[in-house]
């Protein structure tokens, strides 16, 4: 009998040690999403001790990939999948299901010390396809205008391509801009140049540069969650099929007021109002 219990308390503690070390759950993606599904990742983690998340932002595209590849169970993007992703996607039997967990708003910005508050639509497509070099053509000071972007693999780039150039692809974002690889490289370009110009959630904007409002129109969360903003736009968390056990919780519990607080906290938009 003594053996048998033995026996029962070394395989427990087997047991035990096995799910110490499972895989963590490898969330993958746009560099936008990262700060609250890093932060409720990590929330998440304390609520369920036996949980390991690996939180990364390698751009949407590369989450897409990541998920398509199997390497990561959720895939962080600031657009909807595009139909390419989706035929590889379906190719390798993965089936990316959309989980909408927050709004945002992509803010133009520039330096501090630039006079112009406000532009609209068409002249940011001017600005950034290279028709207008001037700061002086939109109302601002006799300057040359620096084009500061983000790279393919950008959901964030994505959007300003379909939202401010055009939908068709025929209209490209200038050869001369300046090409950043995350927000936080985007906005450190902004603050460091006086004639510079870029775009990034309004999660990211801070004190160092200045947002620029959109065909009269502020980045708020009102008017992300009305659609008033011109550039309003989900952020989303894809599986692979309909998640289950602990994926759907934690997309449970991102949706959830804790979850919502989070998104709010760090600066983007809650999917309702969170008092």
């Amino acid at each position: 009998m003594k053996k048998i219990l033995a026996f029962a308390a070394f395989v427990a503690v087997m047991l035990t040690a096995v799910s110490a070390m499972a895989a963590p759950i490898v969330m993958d993606g746009s560099t936008t999403v990262l700060p609250f599904g890093q932060a409720a990742a990590e929330q998440y983690m304390k609520l369920h001790r036996e949980v390991k998340f690996s939180v990364s932002g390698t751009g949407t595209g590369n989450g897409f990939k990541s998920l398509a590849d199997g390497s990561a169970k959720i895939a962080n993007a600031s657009r909807f999948i595009k139909e390419s992703e989706l035929e590889t996607c379906i190719k390798k039997k993965v089936y990316p299901v959309p989980f909408a967990v927050a709004y945002d708003c992509i803010v133009p910005v520039v330096h501090p010390s630039n006079i112009v508050k406000n532009l609209t639509r068409e002249q940011l497509k001017g600005i950034f396809s290279g028709k207008i070099t001037n700061w002086k053509a939109v109302g601002g000071p006799n300057s040359p205008i620096v084009v500061v972007g983000r790279d393919t693999s950008s959901g964030t780039y994505g959007t300003w391509q379909d939202m401010i150039m055009d939908k068709g692809g025929k209209t490209r974002v200038t050869p001369r801009a300046q090409v950043t690889a995350s927000s936080g490289a985007l906005m450190t370009a902004i603050a460091q140049n006086r004639n510079a110009i870029g775009y990034d959630g309004m999660g990211y904007v801070n004190k160092s540069v200045k947002a620029i409002n959109v065909d009269g129109i502020k980045a708020s969360a009102a008017n992300a969650r009305s659609g008033k903003y011109p550039l309003a736009r989900y952020l989303y968390m894809f599986t692979n099929g309909w998640p289950e056990g602990h994926i759907l919780d934690f997309i449970k519990f991102m949706q959830g007021e804790v979850g919502q607080r989070i998104v709010s906290s760090t600066g983007f938009v809650s999917l309702r109002d969170i008092r």
